[in-house]
């Protein structure tokens, strides 16, 4: 309070009678105008003390406002711990609207504590680059996949192998039980990230630019397929018979639209959201991944938080969960009529042959050879 009045005092006194006057958009007063003149008839010595004293007022203010910077400083703190979340997809996805949901579940169960700021289509960080983005203490909250960690933790490559999971269920069955704490353990002391939640992206499919016959992986023969950068990736866009072409997720939309590439793999609630449908002209329903992302967090990050701060992040990626996964699974449900009355075709191959063609693939590449011994009959057995 002693600060503002200070503050203040010093303002009124450096802005003068002409400022008052100016801002309150009366005439100047007859006195007002003598005393203007008589001030245009100084002497070169009244001059230079009046500005030496405007000089000395100016650093005085100055000092008062470093003074003013830590009762600045504890304002902001205040405002709440922030909280940067990037995502490469549009704010109407499912994905993005589960981190909506933990805003608004945080602002409810603490209010001001907390300062959420959502990022979408890769605005802040592009696809790929938010694990080191984390680790540098630059992002609060990312949707990492399991081949962004694959690509630092080899041995954990075996999640990012095709027809791996039958289901959302079974999933969950695996992230939430002994084989994902070992993996969130092995992540939190190599990579010091904190996955707090696995969420469901959806099952993947292959979406075409133009229409053709696909019933085995020999018929994706030369198709440039778009898939994420990394080497999980690109090995699966290879074993499902097509050419993979690494891409960022929000330059897909114009590399359909101009034949950069000739289709992608997506879920089909991320294709819908992004309106890839738009550009496509068939869904060929390969399921060939049952697919998640991870909610994550920054190890420093998270253990700078109390217990009731983590009790209520815990609670509010729960409560961003279930609108992520429920809204999944409803627009699946619904996906292949939507898509249908937008113009594309749903077709279905042999799965069986395709299910084949990219387990051989993984199970016989270098990526198996780091895999922990046993682990795919632990995972199929969950």
């Amino acid at each position: 309070m002693m600060i503002d009045c200070l503050l203040s005092t010093f303002s009124l006194t450096i802005c003068g009678d002409n400022e008052n006057i100016r801002s309150s958009g009366r005439a100047p007063s007859k006195a007002h105008q003598t005393a203007t003149q008589e001030g245009k008839n100084m002497t070169t010595q009244e001059s230079s003390f009046l500005n030496r004293a405007v000089r000395r007022r100016t650093v005085v203010a100055g000092a008062l406002g470093v003074l003013a910077a830590p009762f600045v400083s504890r304002l902001a703190f205040a405002a709440g711990k922030v909280i940067r979340a990037s995502t490469p997809g549009p704010d109407t996805e499912w994905q993005s609207k589960a981190l909506q949901a933990f805003k608004a579940e945080l602002d409810k169960s603490m209010p001001g504590a907390f300062d959420v700021q959502l990022h979408y289509n890769g605005t802040l960080f592009a696809q790929g680059s938010e694990i080191e983005a984390m680790q540098r203490g630059n992002l609060e909250v990312a949707l990492t996949s399991p081949s962004d960690i694959a690509e630092l933790i080899p041995e954990y490559s075996i999640f990012t192998t095709g027809y791996l999971f039958r289901d959302a269920k079974h999933l969950d069955a695996v992230y939430d039980g002994d084989v994902g704490k070992e993996f969130k353990s092995k992540v939190a002391s190599d990579l010091k990230l904190q996955i707090v939640k696995s969420q469901y992206l959806g099952t993947r499919h292959v979406i075409l630019r133009s229409p053709r016959t696909v019933n085995v992986p020999a018929d994706l023969k030369g198709v440039k397929l778009r898939m994420p950068g990394s080497q999980a990736w690109q090995f699966l866009g290879n074993a499902l018979g097509a050419s993979a072409t690494p891409l960022a997720f929000e330059e897909v939309y114009l590399a359909m639209q101009t034949g950069t590439i000739d289709g992608l793999e997506n879920p089909l609630p991320d294709a819908i959201a992004s309106k890839f449908y738009e550009v496509s002209k068939q869904v060929v329903l390969t399921g060939h991944q049952v697919a998640n992302v991870f909610f994550t967090m920054p190890t420093a990050f998270w253990d700078g938080l109390s217990d009731e701060e983590k009790k209520a992040v815990l609670a509010a990626e729960n409560a961003a969960k279930k609108v992520n996964d429920d809204g999944v699974i409803a627009t699946e449900n619904d996906g292949k009529a939507f898509l249908e009355a937008h113009g594309n075709t749903v077709t279905t191959p042999d799965v069986a042959a395709f299910q084949k063609h990219v387990l051989d693939a993984f199970v016989n590449s270098d990526f198996s050879k780091n895999w922990p011994k046993g682990m795919l009959d632990r995972i199929g057995a969950a």
